[in-house]
This record gives structure tokens, C-alpha cells and sequence, in this order.
């Protein structure tokens, strides 16, 4: 064998390290166990990922719970009651037109009779025009403040939910008690200007001071100030609190009661046919939707579930609205 071969083979490379194992990498510390990546703790093991705690283990995922098992699906909670859906388009056509044939049927029929009597009124007795006029009011007025009432009912009931909107009907129910309140006022103050009997401004603002039953008359003007104070409520709730809106709302009851003596008491009109209905239906319809909501209430409070803790496969919503219970659609 040649000299040169021979030094070919033993002689090591000039950029081999001969501590180190074959094919170590470049710039490993042969004593040691290989280099640690950039940014590694030798003592604690590799840099844990962004955001992680070293001593619990990674973050969770953003809107994970972490007391919840492992890999479960974090999930929002949902608002127990009916959830909106509206009435279908072809529902929506079908009331519009019914509302507008109602009407239409109602106008054609009343008006010219109207528009004659009160043509001959004002040929023979312009003063009468008030009384006539303070008359139609307070019929309007009372029908706008029973709609308010009825329809605060099914807002308490939560059985709109389904149809509208909640902020929707609050602010339906809302603008009727302002309506009611703009009419009633309206239908006292024209008392003025009526010939039939001497009211005064004092005797319009004054409980029981009308020269005309005053009784039925003071109920109604302690109508319109109750009705005042509730409207009132409406732009004050976020200063006086939920719970004291609540109990100043429960003085509507009072004034629906009031408004409905004083129309039958009070009415020049309450003997006829049509004016019997007008005051029963309303009263009829509240009287349920009150009987409704008591039964209802009674009925959550006496079935009320026990509440676990959040997060426990034992917990679940209690029932809050008379659509919530078993069986109802």
C-alpha cells in the first residue's frame, strides 16, 4: 500500500470533529445533548406558544370555557321564551287588505250621515258642535288607552314575542299611551268651548269640580293625571330603575278602571247598542289576559326548576313566558 493512500484513509478531515458523533451538526456541543432551538429554555423544555402559561398548559380558545371538558364546544347562551319570526308575507297581505276593507266598509258607511248632522248642527246650533266633538274624542281616547293597556298585557305575556319584535312593540306600546293621553286631555279641555253646561278652565283642572256629575267627571280627570304620571314614566326609566317603572306601570290598571267608569257614568251615548260594546269588549279582554297572566305566574312559581351551577350537565333554563311550558308551539 502506498504512503499516500494510507494517510487517505486514516487521517481525519480537516473540518471533522473528532468528539463529536458522525454527522453532528454544525456548531453542537459534543458533551451535551444537541443545541436547544433559538429561544429554548434547556432547564423547562421548548418556549412555550405565544399567550400559553407555562404552569397551566396553553391558552384556551377565545370563547372556550376552561371548566368545561376538554375540546368542548364553547356554546352562547340562548334566551329562553319565543323567538321572533314574523308573520309569513302572505299573512301580512292578507290583514293589510282586511284592515283596509274594515275601513273602508266602516267610512262609506258612516260618513255621509255623519257629514249631514253635522251640516244641520252647525246651520242650527253651532254651539253644539263642541259637545259633539268632545263626545267622539272621548270614545276615541278610551279605545287608544285600551289598546295601550291590552297591548302592554301581551307584552307581559310574552305571546308577541313570536310576531314582532320586542323593541318594536314596546315602542308601539309606548306611542299608544301617548296618544291617549294627547286625546283625553283634548277631550277635556274642548269642554270650554261647550254651551250645554258652564265649565270653567278651574272646574276642567280641579277633580269634582264640574258643574256635570261631578263625581263620574272628577274620576276622569284623575284618569288623565294617572295616565300623565305613567306616560312621564317612560322617559325617566333609566333614572328611576326597572323595578320602581314597573310598580308606577301597574297604576295603568287604575286608570283603565277610571276611564271606563266615567265613559259609562259619565257618556251621554252609554245607553246605546254600540256604545254597550265598545266598553265591554276592552274590559272583557283585559279581565282574561289579567286572569291569563296571574294563572300563568302561579303556575312558573309553583313548577320552578332547580337552578344547578353553570357549566354542570344538570343545568338548564327555567321557563320564563306561558309559551315556554311543555307542549306549546
Amino acid at each position: 500500500m502506498e504512503p499516500d493512500e494510507f494517510e487517505s484513509e486514516a487521517t481525519p478531515r480537516d473540518d471533522a470533529n473528532p468528539l463529536s458523533a458522525p454527522g453532528a451538526a454544525i456548531g453542537a456541543n459534543p458533551l451535551m445533548a444537541p443545541r436547544p432551538a433559538i429561544g429554548a429554555n434547556p432547564l423547562i423544555g421548548p418556549r412555550p406558544a405565544i399567550g400559553a402559561n407555562p404552569l397551566i398548559g396553553p391558552r384556551p380558545a377565545i370563547g372556550a370555557n376552561p371548566l368545561m371538558a376538554p375540546g368542548a364546544a364553547a356554546r352562547r347562551p340562548v334566551r329562553s321564551g319565543p323567538t321572533y319570526r314574523g308573520l309569513p308575507a302572505p299573512v301580512r297581505a292578507v290583514g293589510w287588505v282586511l284592515i283596509a276593507i274594515v275601513v273602508g266598509v266602516v267610512t262609506g258607511w258612516t260618513a255621509p250621515t255623519a257629514l249631514r248632522r253635522v251640516g244641520a248642527v252647525a246651520a242650527l246650533q253651532p254651539g253644539l258642535l263642541a259637545w259633539y266633538t268632545v263626545r267622539a274624542l272621548g270614545f276615541i281616547a278610551y279605545l287608544v288607552l285600551a289598546a295601550s293597556v291590552l297591548y302592554g298585557l301581551l307584552l307581559s305575556t310574552k305571546i308577541l314575542d313570536a310576531i314582532a319584535h320586542r323593541p318594536v312593540s314596546f315602542a308601539l306600546h309606548k306611542d299608544l299611551a301617548i296618544a291617549g293621553l294627547l286625546l283625553a286631555v283634548l277631550h277635556g279641555s274642548l269642554l270650554v268651548f261647550d254651551q250645554s253646561f258652564n265649565f270653567t278652565p278651574l272646574s276642567i283642572v280641579v277633580p269634582f269640580a264640574s258643574p256635570y256629575s261631578p263625581l263620574a267627571v272628577g274620576i276622569g280627570q284623575l284618569t288623565i293625571y294617572s295616565m300623565a304620571v305613567v306616560t312621564a314614566s317612560f322617559y325617566v326609566r333609566r333614572y328611576i330603575g326597572q323595578r320602581v317603572w314597573r310598580l308606577l306601570h301597574y297604576i295603568t290598571f287604575l286608570s283603565f278602571v277610571g276611564a271606563s267608569f266615567h265613559g259609562i257614568a259619565s257618556g251621554s251615548d252609554s245607553g246605546a247598542a254600540w256604545a254597550f260594546w265598545i266598553y265591554v269588549v276592552p274590559v272583557a279582554a283585559a279581565v282574561f289576559l289579567i286572569a291569563y297572566r296571574l294563572v300563568v305566574g302561579l303556575s312558573n312559581l309553583a313548577h320552578r326548576p332547580r337552578v344547578e351551577r353553570a357549566g354542570t350537565p344538570e343545568a338548564f333554563v327555567a321557563p320564563r313566558g306561558p309559551l315556554d311550558r311543555p307542549g306549546a308551539a
